[in-house]
């Protein structure tokens, strides 16, 4: 064997791993952004944030958005000016049953 076949033989599982990785968030969330961001959302959010990609999240009922950073996309809370989380429902008050 030259040495560009054992490169590629050891190289070749990080390449099949990296094949089977989730494409989006994990963890819950849904898969699309809302269609339409309700009109109390907009003028509650803080202007930094992407409100084209806001969704709910349904652990805790807040609104997340997508966040593109110079190392990974994630989602975070979508806030308020004064960095108050925005909620569908008030904190420990129960999802609604499914």
């Amino acid at each position: 064997m030259n040495k560009k076949t054992i490169a590629a033989l050891a190289i070749a599982p990080w390449v099949l791993v990296a094949c089977d990785m989730p494409a989006g968030p994990t963890g819950g969330t849904p898969t699309g952004p809302m269609t339409e961001v309700p009109e109390r959302v907009m003028q509650m959010a803080a202007p930094y944030q992407n409100l084209a990609t806001v969704r709910v999240d349904p652990v805790d009922g807040c609104y997340v958005y997508q966040h593109v950073g110079p190392v990974e996309t994630t989602f975070l809370p979508l806030r308020t000016n004064d960095g108050r989380p925005i909620c569908t429902r008030a904190p420990g008050e129960p999802a609604p049953a499914s």
